[in-house]
């Protein structure tokens, strides 16, 4: 299926899941509801509660619950998103200025608190405990994530199976808490819940491979950022570990060099990423997540045959094909 297709299966939910986000982006304090407008209106393709909304609907649920819900973990990736422009002293997201570069390092962190409460509120109403749990222990997660990857911001000597676990914590967790979530809004029972768990996890690792390449070979204006940002925040992703592996001495130097004094110089950025797509190491992440999509496939096959199975069938290969 086409992502258009897709996206048409649940156009009422996710029209509903953008209403939601609106509802409770706004505030009596005026500043608060000057800067929820800005970043309801910065775009996004809004993977996550679409993954939610059709893991539910496959499981025979389609009702008002799944965009809340949907709206929800919007919320909370709203919120990691501005602590992470902090972290990252980022000044450009979704191709326009950054809450943190607009207001200020002060106003954003307290807005990205703002958001969680908000998003944790909005959770608390369906007065549900197993998916609470889900919720908060996919932002415990996160935030453990965002914790390691600091620790080895700067160390060029991260294996794969570090980078690895800081993804599954950052990224993936999220994307397996929607498609979880929408197994036990269909009561679909433990098992097929662990299958939709599962699936999650495995785009959302392919998702956060295709965004370690996609600093490496795409461009600004497509990226919403900075081509290199991860470079410049000293963050080694894999693409670069397979080069530090497997590159000469020389180029290893390089990137060392590079790294280690703290400021990226341009032209260093520019040999770094063109030895990446010299040595392929790109293709060869990009490899990696088409084999996590096959995973998730893999986590549908008990499934009934439906649209919406053909759908989340489908999204591993939207995401690895997207922006390139």
């Amino acid at each position: 299926m086409t992502p258009h297709e897709i996206y048409k299966l649940i156009e009422d939910g996710m029209a509903q899941v953008d209403e939601e986000i609106k509802r409770q982006s706004s505030s009596g304090v005026q500043l608060i509801d000057h800067v929820g407008r800005y970043i309801c209106n910065s775009g996004g393709k809004r993977i996550r509660p679409a993954i939610l909304l059709l893991g539910s609907q496959m499981c025979g649920y389609d009702g008002p619950v799944g965009p809340r819900l949907g709206a929800v973990i919007e919320l909370i990736h709203s919120a990691t998103l501005l602590h992470d422009d902090i972290i990252d002293n980022a000044s450009v997201r979704r191709g326009r200025a950054s809450v943190n570069a607009q207001w200020g390092n002060e106003i954003t962190v307290l807005m990205g608190d703002w958001l969680y409460m908000t998003s944790f509120r909005l959770a608390l109403g369906e007065r549900h405990f197993k998916v609470l749990d889900v919720l908060i222990e996919a932002t415990r997660k996160m935030i453990e994530g965002e914790l390691i990857q600091l620790t080895y911001n700067g160390n060029l000597d991260i294996t794969e199976e570090q980078h690895l676990e800081v993804s599954i914590r950052k990224t993936a967790f999220l994307f397996s808490a929607c498609s979880q979530l929408g197994g036990i809004l269909g009561s679909a029972g433990d098992e097929k819940e662990e299958h939709l768990r599962l699936y999650g996890l495995n785009v959302g690792l392919a998702f956060q491979l295709v965004d370690d390449v996609l600093d490496f070979t795409s461009n600004e204006t497509t990226l919403g950022k900075p081509v290199g940002s991860d470079l410049k925040e000293g963050k080694l992703t894999l693409p670069l570990i397979y080069l530090m592996r497997d590159g000469e001495p020389r180029h290893q130097k390089l990137v060392r060099d590079a790294l280690g004094n703290g400021s990226l110089d341009p032209s260093a950025r520019d040999e770094i990423i063109q030895l990446v797509r010299e040595y392929h190491t790109a293709d060869r992440v990009l490899e990696k997540a088409h084999d996590y999509g096959q995973k998730a496939r893999a986590c549908l096959k008990d499934f009934p045959s439906c649209e919406a199975r053909e759908a989340l069938m489908s999204i591993p290969d939207y995401i690895v094909e997207r922006d390139r």
